[in-house]
């Protein structure tokens, strides 16, 4: 049997690792993995394939940066050529990005099969790319491989649960093995930025209805700024690049502005933070996972589980930003809604079983 997974972004490169594990584990399963090249950036792309184990891509498109129309073209064209090659059993994509969506419809229109890991996600807010994306995709899959039974609703809802079976989360997978890899090893930001553990924040901001704005992203970064320890800002080249145009500085006060960190750094670094401050999917659910509390700069969130347990709090105003980044810690809790951290083997096998 031929997998060919599609991934271009780095959450995506994070819930690839887990995957290509198991497939590597199962003597008659071929992967083939390829990278669209929607995230450029070394620390946003070819260093998470060897920090988290992950093999070489057997394909690179080198697509980079542009518009979401042209961007989501250029992969739709690549990858056409891609699959005819290959001929694959699978083409498994991932989350909600343009690469998720090209590869998608890629797929649909040549007839190859096509399994979406981490569907049923809904943020129901329709200005957002990400959910254009989860939802297309979802409609045109033959396979949904839904994280939680929140998102098995979601897509009970529009009329996909015949076609859904909840796995777990694969995220789940490997934070736990990356969480037990780095026992014990410090954050390197405290030795470099002579921080101490548990009395600072890491906070990442990279979404357009957060950057785009000057307003906004001036209202955020101030409010950053006014907290009462160091935050490091881990800046995203499009968050860099938008203060940039709007002439903002992302250092100043309380605020720390930092390169992307290798994710066992990452890792490392949000276990030994006092909270973190986001507007990134994927670390909402690190931060619960590793029991550090989160706040997220969104009007809505996908992991609507974080909120309900407490470990979460969506906040937008300046005041609301520091508020809710100053809170007493949450209660403590034993739930697991995103899964026991073997997501990943169920999902290879149901792609077997239903090759």
């Amino acid at each position: 049997m031929k997998i060919i997974s599609v991934v271009g972004a780095r959450p995506q490169f994070v819930k690839l690792a887990p995957i290509a594990k198991a497939a590597a584990s199962v003597p008659d399963i071929e992967h083939v993995i390829v990278h669209t090249g929607q995230h450029y950036d070394p620390m946003l792309s070819d260093v998470f394939f060897s920090d988290l184990g992950i093999p070489d891509p057997d394909v690179h498109l080198g697509i980079g940066s542009g518009s979401h129309g042209v961007q989501t073209g250029s992969m739709l064209g690549a990858l056409d050529a891609v699959l005819t090659e290959h001929q694959p059993d699978w083409v498994l994509v991932y989350g909600d990005t343009n690469s998720t969506l090209a590869a998608a419809l890629s797929a649909v229109k040549l007839h190859f099969p096509v399994a979406h890991l981490e569907a049923g996600l809904r943020s129901f807010n329709r200005r957002m790319p990400e959910e254009h994306n989860r939802v297309l995709t979802d409609h045109a899959a033959d396979l949904l491989l839904p994280p939680t039974d929140e998102a098995l609703r979601h897509l009970r809802d529009e009329g996909l649960g015949e076609r859904s079976i909840v796995v777990g989360d694969v995220m789940t997978d490997v934070l736990y093995q990356v969480r037990d890899s780095v026992s014990g090893v410090p954050s390197p930001l405290v030795a470099e930025l002579g921080l101490n553990p548990g009395e600072f924040s890491v906070a990442t901001i990279h979404r357009a209805e957060n950057t785009d704005s000057p307003e906004r992203l001036a209202r955020i970064v101030d409010a950053l700024a006014g907290l009462d320890r160091p935050v490091v800002l881990l800046a995203h080249p499009r968050l860099v690049a938008k203060a940039s145009e709007h002439g903002l500085r992302l250092d100043g006060g309380s605020l720390i502005s930092h390169a992307p960190l290798a994710y066992p750094d990452l890792i490392a670094s949000v276990r030994d933070s006092a909270g973190v401050v986001t507007d990134s999917g994927g670390l909402q659910k690190e931060a619960f996972l590793l029991r550090v509390p989160c706040t997220t700069v969104r009007t809505e969130t996908e992991w609507i589980e974080t909120i309900e347990l407490g470990w979460n709090t969506l906040a937008n105003t300046r005041d609301e930003i520091q508020d809710a980044a100053t809170r007493e810690r949450p209660s403590e809790t034993d739930a697991s809604p995103y899964g026991d951290g073997h997501a990943a083997e169920r999902v290879v096998a149901l792609l077997r079983e239903r090759v």
